[in-house]
């Protein structure tokens, strides 16, 4: 379905806008579909579901962003046209920061913010924001290897294929590669200037109204976890989940134990609502 020009996958369910809903916001040159195994099991078990394409990315109109709070403005908007009252905001990465904008945006209507792999400051090194504008195929190469933990992050490595014909890293390369393909090439470069340059973490997590919950793996590359602590102690109402022996692809190297979180998340921040 689409929300003022926003893609957004509902799971396999209809979406029941009288229904507790969790959105879904995904990381910097990425789309709807790493949330793809979480949106579904939400949208069976009893929560409508809207797992979105960034603006500018996958199926969304542009123009694109050049900022995590422009996007948090776009995403406000077109969520403030829903009639449900109250939803739970899920970001990764980039995602978790679009998140916690979109929260300081909509503090009435936000039941709780979960956010994985994020970091405060999101610093990126000079060496790879000049990849990303000079030479995007080796920038997305980079951040394949770093987004996943050191034991599978080689493109050979076993552990990345746990069944014929799939592979954790190689499919993580082959999105990566079509947002650039299907959205341009400045995708890439707009959304880690956006992570580099944005400033308001803390103000936004220390004005949080709701919950939230932190999803760190504990062999993240790209945010290791201690890069979270500012943000994690700005939360008045916080939990934190580790992983271990994950990297930054938290979904797809550890989906049962993001699933596991997110479901007890929810649960929580859905019954404070109804109470």
């Amino acid at each position: 379905m689409r929300i003022d020009g926003l893609y957004a996958y509902t799971g396999g369910k209809a979406f029941d806008a009288a229904a507790a809903f969790v959105v879904l916001l995904h990381g910097a040159q990425h789309d709807h579909s790493v949330w793809i195994l979480h949106s579904r099991y939400l949208a069976h078990h009893g929560y409508a579901v809207l797992a979105l394409d960034l603006p500018g990315h996958g199926r969304s109109s542009a123009p694109l962003p050049a900022s995590v709070e422009a996007h948090a403005e776009r995403i406000a908007g077109a969520l403030a046209t829903l009639a449900s009252p109250r939803f739970v905001l899920v970001g990764h990465s980039m995602g978790a920061l679009v998140a916690l904008e979109v929260a300081r945006r909509l503090p009435s209507r936000v039941a709780g913010v979960a956010l994985l792999g994020g970091a405060f400051p999101m610093k990126v090194s000079e060496a790879l924001l000049s990849a990303t504008r000079d030479d995007p195929a080796a920038a997305m190469q980079m951040i394949n290897v770093w987004s996943h933990s050191a034991a599978i992050a080689p493109f050979a490595a076993r552990p990345s294929n746990p069944g014929p014909g799939f592979s954790i890293v190689w499919q993580n390369l082959r999105l990566m590669e079509r947002i650039a393909r299907v959205n341009g090439a400045e995708v890439l470069a707009a959304d880690f200037s956006a992570c580099n340059s944005y400033r308001g973490g803390l103000e936004a997590a220390q004005a949080l109204r709701c919950p939230a919950l932190f999803i760190c793996g504990v062999a993240d590359q790209m945010t290791p976890p201690k890069a979270a602590a500012a943000l994690i102690d700005a939360c008045a109402d916080r939990e934190v989940v580790s992983l271990p022996a994950t990297g930054h692809a938290l979904m797809a190297e550890n989906p049962e134990g993001v699933r596991q979180a997110l479901r007890r998340f929810v649960q929580r921040c859905v019954a404070a609502g109804a109470a």
